[in-house]
Formats: C-alpha cells, structure tokens, sequence
C-alpha cells in the first residue's frame, strides 16, 4: 500500500487529512515536528509528502536531500509570496486552508501521475562497470553488488542518463535537481559530482563515464562495451 506523510502543526487539520487519505486506501504517517517529518520520510519511503509551510523553503531542501517524492504545501493563507516561494524552493503543489479534502486528494493523484510520467527511461544501462536500473534505482556492478547512491545522487544521475551521450549544462543540472534558486550554487554540484565519481567511477580522478566540460557542463558517457555477450548475465544480475 502507498503511503503519505502528512506533516501539519494544526492538529485537526492533521487528522482530517489523514482520515481522508486512509480513507482513500493510503497508509498514513502523520506528525507534528520537521524533525519527525525527515525521520518518517527516510525510514518509510512515501510517494507523496503534505507539509504546512512552516519555514518552508528549509523545510524543503532538507526534503528534497532524502526523498523525490512529489511535496504538497498546505497553508493558512493564499499569499501569493508565500505561495511562488514554497514552488521555488521545490514543492509540487500548493493548496490553501481551509482545504477541501477531496480537491487535496485530487492533488495527490495528480502529483503521482506527474511523477510517474516524468520518470525516466525504464531500460537498464549497461557498461563495462556497472549496470544502471534507473526505474527501480539499482546500479549494480559486474558481479552483483549494489552500489548506494543518495535520492539527490539519484537525481542527478537521472538528468545525465536522460541525455547520455550530450553536454547538460551547469544551469539546467541544477534547476532540474535543486530548483531554480540553485542555479546560484555551483558547489552543489562539485561536491555530489565527486560523491557520485567514488562510487562508481574505475578511476575517480580520471572519469570515464561522468564527464565535467569546465565552464559549460557535464555528460554521461555510456561508451562501448566490450563483451556483448555479457549483457544477457548483467541483465539478469538484478534478479539475483
């Protein structure tokens, strides 16, 4: 069953929420504090976050370091600041209170039908390092092991897949994986870029497949394998 975790400082409205999810054929974590909010995130996985907007844009960067899923900002008023500022800083969607809980349901639905529209190309991707199952996030090197990337390395590595083999530039990588406010912060992409190299990377000071072109961006280099007859056996490590 799906789940939603619902964060909201107002205690009736918590539970009204959470009883219409359920309702709905959710499972539900409701809770109070942001810090229980990134606890319940990390430790359940949910495909879709309601937050108050309670210091929102910290909110949810922090969110957006822990999880994808689709984020629905509830608020007391229809500030339009308030409102551009919660969709700079990464929300999905923004509904004010009092809120009409099946128009909310209605939002949630379309948040995941979003979602899942934009996820990418469900194909593995195969080198002679590892193996990439972008749909259920698995990379996988040659015999068997997982490697473990974090949701924003994840993200990052699904902006360069999408586009193997071209330049994405600086601007659009950090747009498309922090938002727009990002597009400021170069480092953010230094320091993921060099987590994302140690993993997986043979060499990571001399990168084969996560290419940097200083001053305009960086690329995904898939490049040739050279044992095609290993396909099928990586193909199929992902059921091992």
């Amino acid at each position: 069953m799906s789940c939603v975790v619902v964060a909201d400082r107002d205690g009736a409205s918590r539970r009204a929420i959470a009883s219409a999810l359920r309702s709905a054929g959710y499972e539900v974590e409701a809770v109070r504090e942001p810090s229980r909010t990134f606890q319940a995130v990390r430790r359940l996985r949910p495909v879709a976050v309601i937050v108050d907007p309670s210091g929102a844009e910290g909110v949810l960067a922090q969110l957006r370091c822990v999880s994808d899923a689709p984020v629905i900002v509830i608020a007391a008023s229809n500030d339009s600041w308030e409102k551009v500022s919660a969709l700079d800083a990464g929300a999905d969607d923004y509904l004010a209170k009092p809120l009409a809980l099946e128009e909310l349901l209605a939002r949630v639905r379309v948040a995941l039908r979003r979602a899942k529209a934009a996820a990418p190309d469900q194909r593995p991707v195969m080198t002679d390092d590892f193996t990439i199952h972008i749909g259920d996030r698995r990379w996988l090197r040659p015999d068997g092991t997982e490697v473990k990337l974090t949701p924003t390395e994840w993200r990052l590595v699904e902006v360069l897949v999408d586009r193997a083999g071209h330049l994405v530039t600086q601007a659009e990588v950090l747009q498309r994986v922090w938002g727009p406010k990002a597009v400021a912060k170069p480092h953010y992409l230094r320091v993921q870029m060099a987590a994302i190299r140690a993993k997986v990377e043979p060499d990571p000071a001399r990168p084969r497949y996560f290419i940097t072109a200083p001053g305009l961006g960086l690329r995904f280099e898939p490049g040739e394998r050279r044992d095609r007859g290993a396909d099928a056996l990586l193909s199929g490590s992902r059921h091992a």
